[in-house]
């Protein structure tokens, strides 16, 4: 698996990266990205720390900014996972109300006397600039969402199962509440340790969609 690992690694290296601000018209309506973190190295290269896409048509652009810039967490589970690993840390208490989901009127109603909104906006202000200063990320067309949502469980599968893509001494993420983040190193804990991508079919794949 580190072999096929070594391979996205390269793959990804040379394609062009992102970072904030950056020029959406140069990002594709449809496909997958792959975020890079400071100071997280892998395979001679930036290492691998989230892979990720969308199911409805023509939300790439709109899901990146979810990530960067729109500040609501329960938009964004990267969000979430980011202010999460901030209040661990911290030890700080108001990760109770962190986890809560705020998306429904119903829920704002039920839960507005836990809820600080300062704090709350605190929080969310923090993990924006962490995102914005630390994070880059490359971008691939995929159009077909079957063949999306397939490539993106591969490639987190295999990166998952690598066992050359150790997270360093100081990556956030092993202050995350989530076992999950801790032993994969990665920020997400959907499509962990599934299927990987094999190096005949997948990987023909993954080199016809990159190359467009």
């Amino acid at each position: 698996m580190s072999k096929m690992c070594d391979s996205l690694h390269r793959l990804f290296h040379f394609l062009p990266h992102y970072s904030f601000p950056y020029d959406e018209t140069k990002i594709p309506r449809n496909g997958i990205y792959v975020l890079f973190e400071a100071g997280e190295v892998a395979h001679g290269t930036d290492r691998i720390v989230r892979i990720g896409t969308h199911t409805g048509n023509n939300q790439l652009r709109s899901r990146l900014r979810q990530h960067f810039v729109n500040e609501n967490k329960d938009r964004s589970i990267f969000r979430k996972n980011i202010g999460r690993a901030f209040l661990h840390r911290a030890e700080d208490p108001y990760l109770d109300q962190w986890e809560l989901n705020l998306t429904t009127r119903e829920a704002k109603r039920k839960y507005q006397d836990s809820v600080n909104p300062g704090k709350q906006r605190e929080i969310e202000r923090q993990v924006t600039d962490y995102l914005k200063r630390n994070f880059s990320f490359v971008v691939f067309p995929v159009d077909e969402k079957s063949l999306r949502l397939e490539l993106e469980a591969r490639i987190i599968s295999t990166v998952s199962w690598c066992q050359d893509c150790g997270a360093s001494n100081d990556w956030l993420g092993l202050r995350s509440p989530k076992p999950k983040i801790l032993k994969s190193g990665l920020w997400q804990v959907n499509e962990l340790y599934g299927e990987p991508l094999s190096e005949g079919y997948e990987e023909s794949k993954m080199m016809d969609t990159c190359s467009k």
